[in-house]
């Protein structure tokens, strides 16, 4: 069989889109560094905190967690110390794509990388916590180590990603899996200082609950739920995309979450054109984000 030299023969068209896309996802998602933390990240040595196909790895790894992210940051803000943090200390508004980066590479390190690396992120993470500390508008004081308002981000984001999984993601997981995801982020929450957190999805429901009469849409919020869905610092081009992501986010929320932030609640186009549009965005994105060289091989064999 002649060997294959593919550096000198120009990608075919879908391949160049393929390619440009995922460069695309990756810098945005990951940074400039994407593509060589993602290589770090896959072959560092020495023992992980999960197994390869552990429920964490696999609701981490698929594209849902577009859909996931957006929803958690949402419901999170309905905290209104957590949102006093955020608006103060983390720059969303002026580097949204920065905070981005820095969430997603904590979550790849300590789902995927290994476990000296996953230390030593949490490390570093909590030492920025016990530096961001202050005064909400309300006057009540906050502190990002307060282990009772980290358990909160905690929660609001375990729902969103298991949520949007649910609903998009490639792989359907069982109720022992979904369970086991809920346990397998319980150990990276306990790593970070959280106290008690829920270890099956039926103690997940729970505690969300319980928050509920802590929360309240402040005008921080909803601030932020406005430049998240509807002025996104992207170019007019991934406008459509973006807002596929980000309607399917919505369409995700709590019924009982809409009102304080002022998002719309229309279940029948939910169940229709979103679900349509969410399925197509991040059927796009897993696409875009398989590897070429496994497409390359499927191809020869065949």
């Amino acid at each position: 069989m002649t060997a294959l030299h593919t550096e000198e023969v120009p990608p075919a068209p879908l391949t160049f889109i393929r390619q440009q896309l995922s460069q695309q996802l990756i810098r945005r998602v990951a940074g400039p560094e994407g593509a060589q933390r993602r290589e770090r990240i896959d072959t560092a040595p020495g023992p992980r905190w999960f197994d390869q196909d552990s429920p964490i790895q696999v609701v981490h790894g698929d594209a849902s967690m577009f859909i996931g992210g957006l929803r958690a940051l949402l419901l999170q803000s309905l905290h209104p110390l957590a949102m006093a943090g955020v608006a103060a200390h983390s720059g969303y508004a002026g580097d949204p794509w920065g905070r981005l980066q820095r969430t997603s590479h904590f979550l790849a390190v300590t789902s995927f990388g290994s476990a000296a690396d996953a230390e030593a992120m949490v490390a570093r993470i909590r030492g920025i916590h016990g530096r961001v500390q202050g005064v909400a508008p309300d006057g009540r004081p906050y502190s990002a180590s307060d282990p009772h308002l980290l358990r909160w981000v905690h929660v609001a984001e375990v729902d969103s990603f298991l949520a949007a999984h649910t609903a998009y993601g490639a792989e359907t997981l069982d109720q022992e899996s979904r369970d086991g995801y809920v346990a397998d982020v319980a150990r990276v929450a306990e790593s970070l200082g959280i106290v008690g957190p829920p270890r099956t999805e039926a103690e997940l429901c729970d505690q969300l609950d319980d928050y509920r009469p802590e929360l309240a849409g402040t005008t921080e919020a909803r601030a932020a739920a406005r430049f998240m869905l509807l002025n996104p610092p992207l170019p007019l081009p991934a406008r459509p995309a973006y807002g596929a992501l980000a309607a399917a986010a919505v369409g995700l929320m709590p019924r009982w979450s809409r009102r304080p932030l002022r998002l719309p609640y229309l279940p029948m186009t939910e169940a229709t054109a979103v679900r349509a549009a969410g399925t197509l965005a991040t059927g796009t994105i897993r696409w875009a984000m398989a590897s070429p060289q496994a497409s390359l091989d499927a191809a020869v064999t065949d």
